[in-house]
């Protein structure tokens, strides 16, 4: 006879897999990504320095458990495919940054052009300099007025401004005094030597540097000098414009971060905005006490040089403005993406882009000693970049006494 079996098949055991995977989906706090919007005074803003951990929320606001229970699940569900990041973002931030860079260069490259080619007909780089902080003020006021972001500052700030703008303005007309009597190249030559400036004027404040550090400028300091002495464009007033600018530069750098690192509720591109209004005001009534009543003199030859053609006078001197705002802009722009380091990398690469290209723009001739000390100052900067970056990132690896969120 035929029995008929009426149990139940069995259970089948529960998955760990999908078990890790409920947890998984549990342990993802929702509120994080809001946490932002709904405490905005948990965002650490670095202004000066372009860091990236003022997009970031601060970690001691959020509660531990919630970390506690995502690194738990993640522990426990190792073995799930489950992707915790979109790779397309990454991809689009590598373009975004390639572009910037891209941007700086070639801004940087013609900055330089015709900067050089207005001072060759125009020759009075006071003026020059101070057209070129005059279109970054009209760019930001604009800037400003179409996108309604001007920065809130407040009294003290612009108190704390008045030093590192002065610094900004004597770096400025330096320079541009300087590319007014020698060669585009042999200028930032002489302008990769900034870091022996700054080694030098932060020991007097106090800082104490490895000897790697020391050790480092001493590449640029032999590679200017034979630069120097090999260069066929030499002239004395080009070169203490270059030395005078870098002097300008350094302070204006440590000034800034004594003075303005307190306020980073002003980011990168609205402090040089800031800087540039400033500056226009430092430098516009000495430029008419300098050089003043040899401008509309000046003007009429200029014509003549051009060969009547005023409207290619007024390109020339327009794109040396436009362009001189756009690549400290597309810097700062930079720097608000990547590390300090690679900055420091990135500027050493530039340079070295704008004297390979201004040299066989204007075909100026370079002998074999000079471009040897070209490329040793410029080596010797790329040095100083590497170690200084590695001595600052061993600095903020160390966590103050006391200081529960220096961790």
């Amino acid at each position: 006879m035929m029995s008929l079996n009426l149990t139940h098949p069995p259970t089948p055991a529960a998955s760990p897999k999908s078990t890790t995977g409920h947890r998984r989906l549990f342990s993802v706090p929702a509120t994080f990504p809001q946490l932002h919007r709904r405490n905005p005074s948990l965002i650490s803003a670095s202004a000066t320095n372009g860091d990236q951990s003022r997009f970031l929320p601060d970690q001691s606001a959020i509660p531990r458990s919630r970390f506690a229970v995502k690194s738990t699940a993640a522990a426990e569900g190792s073995g799930s495919s489950i992707p915790d990041s979109n790779p397309k973002p990454a991809v689009n931030q590598t373009l975004k940054l390639a572009t910037v860079f891209e941007l700086w260069y070639f801004h940087n490259v013609i900055f330089n052009i015709y900067n050089k080619k207005s001072l060759n007909v125009f020759p009075y780089p006071w003026f020059l300099a101070t057209f070129q902080l005059f279109t970054g003020c009209i760019w930001m006021l604009a800037n400003w007025s179409i996108n309604r972001r001007f920065p809130k500052i407040s009294k003290e700030f612009l108190l704390a401004l008045l030093g590192p703008a002065l610094f900004h303005t004597v770096g400025h007309i330096s320079a541009c005094v300087s590319f007014s009597k020698v060669a585009i190249s042999f200028t930032h030559v002489i302008k990769s030597a900034e870091p022996v400036f700054s080694v030098i004027f932060s020991s007097f404040l106090g800082e104490i540097y490895p000897l790697k550090v020391w050790l480092s400028i001493l590449p640029i300091v032999f590679g200017c000098s034979l630069a120097a002495v090999t260069e066929v464009s030499f002239n004395l007033g080009g070169l203490s414009g270059a030395m005078i600018s870098n002097f300008g530069f350094v302070l204006r750098n440590i000034y800034s971060k004594k003075s303005l690192q307190n306020f980073k509720e002003i980011d990168g591109l609205n402090l040089y905005g800031l800087i540039s209004l400033v500056s226009f005001v430092y430098l516009l009534p000495v430029a008419i006490l300098v050089e003043g009543s040899q401008w509309v003199g000046g003007y009429k030859n200029a014509i003549v040089a051009v060969g009547g053609r005023s409207m290619e006078f007024y390109g020339m001197v327009l794109c040396s403005g436009i362009f001189y705002h756009l690549y400290n802009q597309s810097s700062y722009q930079a720097l608000d993406d990547i590390s300090p380091l690679t900055f420091s990398v990135g500027n050493t690469m530039k340079r070295v882009e704008v004297i390979v290209a201004t040299v066989l723009f204007y075909r100026n001739p370079v002998k074999p000693l000079n471009a040897l000390g070209s490329g040793i100052a410029i080596l010797g900067t790329f040095l100083y970049s590497q170690v200084t970056a590695k001595k600052g990132k061993k600095k903020e690896e160390e966590p103050a006494v006391g200081d529960e969120k220096s961790s």
